[in-house]
């Protein structure tokens, strides 16, 4: 299969007609039709922006985070902020919602997609939940999804829901509120019950159910959920490799499996170090803890022909619809791990050229033409956001695979 066609599902034809402020047609002007944000959400953890928008740090920390949001914004439309009950209500009753409002409006300013992770999780919990009943442990759980979701609303509209399920019932590092109403609940269970409350204070919102487990068991899960009427939008797949590159031949079977549901498919938090490998043997990832995990020259080069590899696979392939590396900068990734597309100075390594040059050529579109006697144009292109400009002027349209002819005045 060519490139062209291998990508025919992310592109659109549209005509647009061009008329001035009297509805008269536009005739033989040299038009520019360019890509200005991409449909699809290319994106990465990123919460340095609460920092950033709280203005928290000095005045050269400031100066070097707001550097490295600039590098994110100028490949990503899409970011993940943290929502882990632990951190954001540590204290029951005093929750970081100004601190995470503000970095959610910083990011949506800026034409960011923002999401938020996640409303239920057995890790990173509120440790204050272990002094209550089970009931009572569930009534907290909805009313923190009540209060988050309806805060945020208009600000944050996706969400993963519920976080790491097939674990969650048979979680034994340590007790946690949320394992105990597992339990109770069952793995279907409690996901019907996390996205009914849900969907309740946010009907439009885009709900994701999220898990590492890429085994039968994750599909398993979502089959019986589907079953049970949870209106799931999109399956969230972890992708973290620190143990290796998983390859095309896994993606492309896991891509498969996943396929069989028919509903959209979110790579949510992937990983591709540009260090050395974490060994085979180690379980649980959270176990390898080592004080230096270089980025190295030689592995920097892997990294980057594994990001240009699996993002063209996920980009191909017309079930995915957003793809979040976990870790932006190596500054503060999980495990230490050399994960991100940027180094711990903020300088870009190959792995950003790579993916900047895959989202703003390979899968860009500017296109040159000239309007007929009718004022009509018409182009294929990449769907997302675009500008129209010719002599001084400009105006916004949206490329969506509705192929209707749209009347542009200018």
């Amino acid at each position: 299969m060519g490139k062209t066609n291998a990508i025919s599902h992310r592109k659109a034809n549209k005509t647009i007609r061009l008329v001035d402020a009297s509805g008269n047609p536009v005739t033989g002007k040299e038009v520019i039709l360019e890509l200005t944000n991409h449909h699809f959400l290319f994106g990465s953890g990123i919460f340095d922006a609460i920092d950033v928008a709280n203005q928290n740090s000095s005045a050269d920390k400031h100066a070097f985070l707001e550097e490295k949001l600039d590098r994110f914004l100028d490949i990503f439309n899409f970011g993940t902020l943290p929502f882990y009950w632990g951190r954001f209500e540590p204290e029951q009753g005093k929750p970081q919602t100004n601190k995470l409002m503000a970095a959610a409006k910083w990011l949506k300013d800026r034409n960011v997609t923002v999401k938020g992770h996640p409303l239920c999780w057995h890790t990173v919990t509120a440790p204050w939940l272990l002094e209550m009943s089970n009931d009572e442990i569930l009534k907290a759980q909805f009313n923190r999804i009540e209060r988050e979701v309806s805060d945020f609303k208009g600000v944050i509209d996706m969400w993963d829901v519920i976080n790491e399920v097939v674990i969650m019932p048979i979680f034994d590092k340590y007790d946690n509120g949320i394992t105990r109403i597992s339990k109770d609940l069952g793995r279907i269970g409690i996901v019907k019950e996390m996205f009914a409350k849900t969907r309740e204070f946010h009907p439009d919102a885009t709900l994701l159910l999220n898990d590492f487990n890429t085994s039968i068991n994750y599909e398993i899960l979502i089959d019986g959920c589907l079953h049970a009427g949870v209106s799931i939008d999109a399956i969230g797949i972890q992708s973290h490799q620190h143990q290796g590159y998983w390859g095309r031949e896994k993606l492309e079977e896991v891509l498969e499996r996943f396929s069989q549901f028919g509903l959209p498919i979110h790579f949510t938090e992937n990983t591709l170090t540009s260090g050395h490998i974490m060994p085979p043997e180690i379980e649980d990832l959270n176990d390898y803890q080592i004080s230096d995990w270089p980025s190295t020259p030689e592995f920097e080069e892997r990294q980057a022909n594994e990001v240009e590899e699996m993002y063209t696979i996920l980009f191909e392939h017309p079930l995915v619809e957003a793809i979040s590396n976990w870790s932006f900068s190596d500054d503060g990734a999980w495990l230490g791990a050399p994960a991100g597309f940027i180094r711990k100075d903020n300088s870009p390594k190959p792995s950003y050229q790579a993916l900047k040059k895959l989202i703003k050529e390979d899968w860009h579109t500017m296109v040159t033409g000239t309007t007929d006697t009718n004022g009509i144009i018409s182009f294929e292109g990449i769907l997302g956001d675009y500008d129209l400009k010719y002599d001084d002027k400009k105006v916004n349209f949206t490329l969506t695979k509705d192929a209707k002819t749209e009347q542009i005045m200018i």
